[in-house]
């Protein structure tokens, strides 16, 4: 159901122009939240590598970059430490397979503050039907969905830093996952609907 290559937690292979740039400093999370503006829509355009190529004002208003600093940098820049890492793997795994994928994914700020958002991500083609990079749309998540995510999120990031290296435990955070979903009876997507339409 997932893959469990660590490769697919990282941006697929592409052609590079130069170093992935990163912010020089590093960002501690502050625990304060970024309310969503109301109405907005976060999007950002990325090269087969992951660097973003596109931002919108919401992007860098909620990331708190200039579009100096995020055009070029990787789409990891904004990555909060508390995500499990089994959720990019499946992202990335779905995006290399050609698929579109949503997540609710909890972002970190260049200033610390957090915000979280339903992305949906889908790969861009060049005419000849070839990916030459990715889309993503971020709209915000809703309180019934966030009261599910946060539990099975910090049950993944635990999994995962308990493992003894980041394969073995990207691994066996992606197996829980799916043992999780084939008890409830249903897939990842199915699950991310269910959750963006407060169904369960």
């Amino acid at each position: 159901m997932f893959a469990t290559d660590d490769a697919v937690s990282r941006p697929p292979r592409g052609p590079l122009r130069g170093p992935l740039r990163r912010l020089d400093r590093v960002v501690a999370p502050t625990n304060i939240e970024r309310p969503f503006p109301p109405g907005a829509l976060i999007v950002t355009k990325t090269d087969l590598a992951g660097k973003i190529t596109y931002a919108n004002p919401t992007f860098l208003a909620m990331a708190r970059l200039s579009e100096a600093e995020a055009l070029g940098a990787p789409h990891s820049i904004i990555r909060h430490p508390d995500m499990p890492r089994a959720v990019f793997a499946h992202l990335w795994a779905e995006l290399e397979a050609g698929r579109e994928v949503f997540a609710f994914v909890l972002n970190l700020a260049a200033d610390g503050a957090h915000y979280w958002v339903l992305a949906h991500v889908t790969p861009s083609r060049a005419p000849d039907g070839r990916i030459v990079g990715y889309h993503s749309s971020r709209r915000p998540d809703n309180p019934r969905a966030r009261a599910a995510v946060v539990p099975l999120y910090a049950k993944l990031r635990e999994i995962e830093r308990a493992a003894g290296d980041r394969r073995a435990g990207l691994e066996a955070s992606l197996a829980a996952l799916g043992a999780i979903l084939q008890a409830r009876g249903t897939t990842w997507e199915a699950l991310v609907f269910d959750l963006a339409r407060g169904d369960t």
